[in-house]
């Protein structure tokens, strides 16, 4: 309990938060025998306590006889004011320590729509389940605007394939997704049960923007590896957009498993063979992470399991992360 803070009445007046609480307990008992036992202390120091108050407003607060204790007009009226007093400083007291602890708050996240794909929308359901008094808001931008938005304070949290390199922030593996390739549902590889990128060298293809996506360059690169320059005909912003322009033949995509595994009659969705590149997914935050960041991140690190330790910069996560910067 707060006993050494100090609040203002009125001007030049300064009582103790102690002595608003030995005041309410005796004009609740009436007794200061009563009032002393309530609060765990001697009768002799809690009498002095409200002989201070009285001397430091100007006014009794108490009649005092040998056989009973009564409040006086400035008494009664008083109390009113200690209680709503007291009951603020709880209050207060209760907001802060929630708030410290990540119970309430806001957690705002940055991130593309094809993210919600995966399992992040479940593990916002289990966080506001968990702190139902944590608003989450969700932010739909594209790859390159997520690290503007973090280090502006509009993010707490974002989602990206790709993380940049950017040594002011946190990066964790969120989960681990395999990359594949769709394909329209005619297509002469449509039959096959794995395809490798090679395989894949004379195909039209339709890819994310390169200059928004870390992961879309991340791609490009893998064909090079495999000793091929895609021949790109479309650009989109979100992943979702790739797999209707499969659908309508424009092209080959390579796509998260999220994505192409979603079931489509128009679309065949087959995995890579092979090397191949990865589609894991990071969360990003500032350092240090807010009270609600730590708490979203602990319950992802219980609900997925797969989640590496926070590293000081984007490409130097945990030995043996397949996450590439």
């Amino acid at each position: 309990m707060v006993q050494s803070f100090f609040v203002w009445i009125w001007p030049a007046i300064v009582v103790e938060l102690r002595h608003l609480r030995y005041f309410v307990a005796v004009a609740d008992s009436l007794s200061f025998t009563g009032a002393a036992e309530r609060l765990g202390v001697s009768q002799p120091p809690l009498s002095q306590q409200i002989r201070d108050l009285e001397a430091e407003l100007g006014t009794p607060l108490l009649w005092r006889t040998s056989r009973s204790v009564a409040l006086t007009p400035a008494g009664t009226a008083f109390l009113a004011r200690a209680r709503r007093v007291l009951t603020e400083v709880e209050e207060a007291s209760a907001e802060a320590r929630d708030v410290g602890a990540g119970r309430t708050g806001t957690l705002d996240i940055g991130l593309t729509g094809s993210i919600l794909a995966g399992p992040l929308g479940r593990l916002i359901r289990c966080f506001g389940e968990r702190y139902p008094a944590v608003l989450v808001r969700l932010h739909e931008m594209p790859p390159g605007e997520q690290q503007a938005a973090l280090h502006a304070h509009r993010t707490d949290l974002c989602f990206l394939r790709r993380p940049p390199d950017d040594p002011s922030l946190r990066v964790v593996r969120a989960w681990r997704e395999a990359v594949g390739v769709a394909l329209p549902v005619g297509h002469r590889l449509a039959g096959r049960a794995a395809i490798s990128l090679s395989e894949l060298s004379d195909e039209p293809f339709v890819s994310l923007r390169l200059r928004d996506s870390r992961f879309a360059t991340s791609l490009r690169d893998a064909c090079l590896s495999a000793g091929f320059a895609p021949r790109i005909m479309q650009q989109v912003v979100e992943a979702a957009s790739l797999v209707n322009l499969v659908a309508a033949g424009l092209g080959v995509a390579l796509v998260p498993e999220s994505i192409g595994a979603q079931p489509r009659p128009d679309i065949a969705y087959r995995p890579l063979a092979g090397p191949a590149p990865v589609a894991d997914v990071c969360a990003l935050h500032r350092a240090p992470a807010g009270a609600v960041t730590e708490n979203f991140l602990g319950l992802m690190r219980d609900a997925l399991g797969r989640m590496d330790d926070a590293s000081p910069a984007a490409g130097s996560l945990a030995a043996g992360s397949s996450v590439a910067s």
